[in-house]
């Protein structure tokens, strides 16, 4: 048991122990990564009878679609470098009846993804609750490994935030103070090393659409958002992948990318169940949103795959 839990807590210490940061500095040529968000567990039936509090008491056909995921980037040739859930892991919140259930049948589920494919894990609002505590994420990081880390793939830097903390860390406001100090530093470290591009997972968008658009229930709150965004301008950063929305979205800040991605699991609008292809090249960073089906039967597309074939 101890090998299996172990693939769900590689995330120690700020950083990702399935990479050697000193092995992974410099740029080797590009490679791709799969982003998923929301399975949810729980969420499809809570949604078709309208009781989202109580009515996620069956999972089964959660169960089904992230094994379909899972295989699909199991037979993905070449491999993806990683696999990132972008959160809400199951739909259970802190110290509701199900949520352990769900979080074991997930497991169940993701320890057969291929070894050679690292998972990465990001906290959404359900896995440590809308109004995190310290108790709740030191929960969620005991199941699921830290809340926030960075990582480098070829010369790429990852960082992967908690957003809850920017949505309301009003019971443990000093643990959103030690992640700002954290992303500072970790900026800087960026900056220093001269990384090809940084690229940031976190649950909710910091914009659906429009950098400027009304606060909602799917993105952060404008004071916040705007802090943000222009920290992360400043700081070179080339994409934002999230999740939170169940259907695909996103747009543009001064060239920094807000890329919105369905749900593996309950779709909410017109999307299919599905997972991102992301493909990183030495200018740009670019990607495919593909149905669970599609990406099951007939793999990446040509056209991405030419890129990742050049300059090897």
């Amino acid at each position: 048991m101890a090998a299996a839990e172990s693939v769900f807590l590689r995330a120690r210490g700020r950083t990702l122990t399935a990479f050697r940061p000193d092995a992974e500095y410099e740029w080797k040529g590009p490679f791709y990564f799969i982003q998923g968000a929301d399975p949810q567990f729980g969420l499809i039936k809570a949604w078709a009878q309208g009781d989202t509090d109580n009515g996620d008491d069956e999972w089964g056909e959660e169960i089904q679609l992230t094994e379909q995921a899972v295989q699909a980037v199991n037979k993905l040739n070449p491999k993806p470098k990683f696999f990132v859930l972008c959160g809400d892991l199951v739909h259970g919140m802190p110290g509701t009846r199900w949520k352990k259930n769900q979080e074991q049948d997930l497991k169940n589920v993701l320890k057969n993804t291929d070894q050679d494919i690292p998972l990465v894990f990001v906290s959404g609002n359900h896995d440590i609750g809308n109004t995190p505590s310290r108790e709740t994420i030191d929960d969620y990081c005991q199941n699921w490994g830290d809340d926030y880390f960075s990582f480098w793939v070829g010369g790429v830097f990852f960082l992967v935030l908690n957003s809850q903390l920017y949505f309301d860390s009003s019971k443990c406001p000093e643990l959103r103070q030690a992640q700002d100090a954290w992303l500072d530093e970790q900026l800087a470290v960026a900056a220093k090393q001269k990384c090809k591009h940084i690229i940031v997972f976190q649950h909710i968008p910091l914009f659906l659409s429009h950098p400027d658009e009304d606060d909602d229930y799917f993105n952060l709150e404008k004071s916040v958002r705007q802090q943000i965004m222009e920290k992360f301008h400043k700081a070179g950063i080339r994409a934002v992948f999230s999740g939170h929305y169940h259907r695909n979205a996103g747009g543009s800040y001064k060239g920094l990318e807000m890329v919105v991605s369905s749900a593996i699991g309950c779709q909410l609008g017109k999307d299919t169940h599905g997972l991102r292809v992301v493909v990183v090249t030495e200018e740009k960073v670019v990607h495919r949103y593909y149905s669970l089906t599609d990406l099951g039967s007939h793999g990446i597309e040509k056209e991405l795959l030419d890129m990742l074939a050049k300059q090897k």
